[in-house]
């Protein structure tokens, strides 16, 4: 008998809060503040989905062949009809992809799907953005002091000529 074991695809691990915290942190620091500066506003600092439309995102995904899915960091045109209050905030889209041997390495192909007489990209976007749609008064959890954020990353921001905001 002829057994085949296939290899894990798996890229990322599992991270503790200080992590989390970090990451976060520099984001701000590094990134958010300049990026809410160009435009005008508070840039978004998260993008939330349900476990139900991920679910249901990732059983398409897979029911076209997809075993992965990649998160492209991106940004909303400032015209944007269609929630007017993401015009120029950041976003995640997801991306359903098809791993591929090549000779360079593995690669992974976004996937494109038949939806009637075209051919698009299979994707998901539009999750709910904080701002603007953060909850004004998160519940704590545990009885803890936690913001919206779940308390990870809460930064002091030097603005410059423009003060210090605390995200």
């Amino acid at each position: 008998m002829l057994t085949i074991q296939k290899k894990s695809l798996k890229s990322g691990k599992y991270v503790n809060t200080n992590h989390v915290d970090s990451i976060i942190r520099t984001y701000k620091q590094e990134r958010w503040v300049h990026n809410s500066a160009r435009i005008g506003k508070e840039d978004s600092l998260s993008t939330w989905y349900s476990i139900e439309e991920l679910e249901e995102f990732i059983s398409t995904a897979k029911m076209h062949g997809a075993d992965g899915i990649k998160f492209y960091f991106a940004a909303y045109p400032s015209d944007f009809a269609e929630k007017p209050e993401y015009a120029g905030r950041q976003t995640l889209a997801l991306v359903a992809t098809k791993s591929k041997e090549m000779e360079e390495g593995i690669a992974h192909k976004d996937i494109y799907i038949k939806d009637g007489e075209t051919t698009t990209i299979l994707a998901y976007n539009i999750g709910r953005l904080c701002p603007p749609g953060c909850n004004p008064n998160p519940p704590k959890p545990n009885g803890s002091e936690a913001d919206d954020w779940g308390g990870i990353g809460i930064t002091i921001v030097d603005r410059g000529d423009e003060g210090m905001t605390l995200v």
